[in-house]
């Protein structure tokens, strides 16, 4: 491990030109998490090297070669901290006060890529032009080769995976203001999708935002079984209606697994998109129950308790803890119809992760399991350059135990909304074929580890040491979610890079479980 770290700095070192280095000023940033543009105010007019690396946090103007960017990460607020509190109101301000816009990149980066070398003319405290950098990380090349790594417990045997496909209409087109209007805009859609669902590859889907009927959810098996060469059907909800108007249903590989009884609605709030249905795996004979939701959007005008109460919980946040609590209501009755007791919520809950429904769902007992795998710096979404997520996976204690891992695959919401199958960018590729990514858990099940407190982290002349953790991995995030570096336990120690200052999280995935601990770094 240390032999990686200084490899990486001296890269960092003989990428730049020595001629430049002698002209530029080289500013450090302390505390990324914190640094405000104020900061920039003394170097109006220099051209700056910034020794930490920069984020692209909006692509919206990437044609004009117009990014925002910043020395972090920007999240939703209500993704990180609880509605209306200081902490929530701190990071409204953090946001406003982190982010620079810059001109002169001629090329399309996506959100999240990283800026290593970042070099600038400083026209303004908030506005640069770009002369030079290293992009890096998040990019189409890397997420073209499929879905990154989910055992992060174990080898999984079963992948589940919940999907919004942003309107998926296969008759009626054009008949309300969503979906695609068209027979060619239609077969674009389609094509875009194939692709994403052949990455994923996952064993069991569960669709929001597709057409009610059957139609939709039986072209989504066909999609699959073409693309897979793998034999895909759906869970038949008895629905006749049609319409633009979308609902959730499931799609399983029937190689892999086999329905378990028959399927439970949910009506409370928005109807036929709160479903519960049971699994069996065919290997092993074991089952769990996979509760689908779409829950409430924020958009809108409501009144009462779903009026906007100004927190950043938006529109309808009442109907939304009313689904939540329904959801968990449910759950009991459903074990026992099923006669199994792992439950896996999943789906497009519209909200994000402190927000009022989400924790319902984990004061209920459910564990979010994008906090436990990635602590805060998990997303599905952005709006407006902010990171969070809407789409969401859960698991109580008992199939808690059967998760190997669990993971967004961002082929979405990083994209600019340009490269949509109706996109003035369009293409044939996976990338954007909806707003949300998709989220894919690996599930291991039956294989219950029981976890232990062997493994020590501590910090010794520079280097972090993890003790018995061989074969595991690390990852180490700042204090605002932001993943700054991973890598698999070799060695037992690595060290740890000279700017490192500060307050940090640090994950080790081993033996079957996940052990965080914050840990100072002078």
């Amino acid at each position: 491990m240390r032999r990686l770290f200084l490899a990486y700095i001296l890269l960092l070192t003989v990428a730049l030109n020595p001629a430049k280095i002698a002209a530029q000023t080289v500013v450090h940033i302390a505390d990324p998490a914190t640094w405000s543009t104020s900061e920039m105010s003394k170097y109006v007019g220099q051209t700056v090297r910034f020794d930490v690396p920069f984020y692209v946090c909006n692509n919206y103007y990437h044609h004009s070669g117009q990014y925002q960017i910043s020395s972090r990460r920007l999240f939703s607020p209500t993704n990180q901290a609880l509605p209306a509190s200081d902490d929530y109101n701190s990071l409204i301000a953090l946001n406003d006060a982190g982010e620079v816009t810059v001109t002169g990149i001629s090329d399309y980066h996506r959100m999240g890529e990283q800026i290593l070398n970042l070099t600038v003319k400083v026209t303004s405290r908030s506005s640069w032009q770009y002369v030079s950098g290293k992009f890096s990380g998040n990019k189409r090349t890397d997420l073209s080769k499929g879905v990154p790594t989910l055992d992060m417990k174990g080898e999984h045997t079963l992948l589940v995976c919940a999907f919004n496909l942003e309107y998926f209409l296969v008759e009626n087109l054009g008949q309300g203001s969503q979906g695609p209007a068209t027979p060619d805009l239609q077969t674009r859609q389609q094509k875009k999708i194939q692709e994403a669902l052949g990455k994923i590859r996952a064993d069991i889907f569960g669709f929001v935002e597709v057409e009610q009927g059957q139609e939709a959810l039986k072209k989504l098996a066909e999609m699959l079984s073409r693309e897979t060469r793998k034999h895909y059907t759906w869970i038949e909800d008895g629905m006749s209606a049609n319409g633009t108007y979308t609902k959730s249903g499931y799609v399983y590989c029937t190689e892999t697994v086999e329905p378990v009884g028959t399927m439970r609605n949910n009506e409370t709030g928005v109807r036929n998109r709160k479903k519960m249905m049971a699994f069996k795996e065919l290997e092993t004979g074991e089952v769990f129950i996979f509760s689908l939701n779409h829950f409430k959007a924020k958009s809108g005008t409501g009144t009462g308790d779903d009026a906007d109460q100004g927190d950043g919980q938006g529109i309808f946040n009442g109907t939304r803890k009313k689904e939540a609590l329904s959801v968990i209501s449910d759950i009991s009755t459903a074990c026992s119809f099923y006669q199994d007791p792992d439950v896996l919520i999943m789906g497009d809950l519209n909200a994000y992760a402190k927000e009022d429904p989400i924790r319902i769902l984990t004061d209920g007992g459910m564990t979010d399991l994008h906090r436990y795998f990635h602590a805060d710096s998990s997303y599905s979404y952005t709006f407006h350059g902010h990171a969070g997520y809407l789409d969401h996976a859960l698991a109580n204690s008992s199939m808690l135990r059967q998760v190997t891992g669990m993971q967004a695959y961002h082929i979405n919401s990083d994209e600019d909304d340009r490269f949509t199958y109706d996109g003035y960018d369009s293409d044939l590729t996976m990338f954007r074929c909806s707003d949300h990514d998709p989220v894919i858990v690996g599930l291991s099940l039956g294989n219950i580890i029981e976890p232990t407190d062997k493994v020590k982290m501590t910090i010794i002349d520079g280097e972090l040491v993890i003790s018995n953790a061989d074969d595991g991995f690390y990852r180490i995030y700042n204090t605002m979610g932001l993943m700054l570096y991973e890598g698999k336990i070799v060695n037992n120690s690595f060290a740890i890079p000279h700017y490192l200052q500060g307050l940090y999280i640090i994950n080790v995935y081993t033996d079957g479980q996940v052990i965080q601990k914050k840990m100072m770094i002078l």
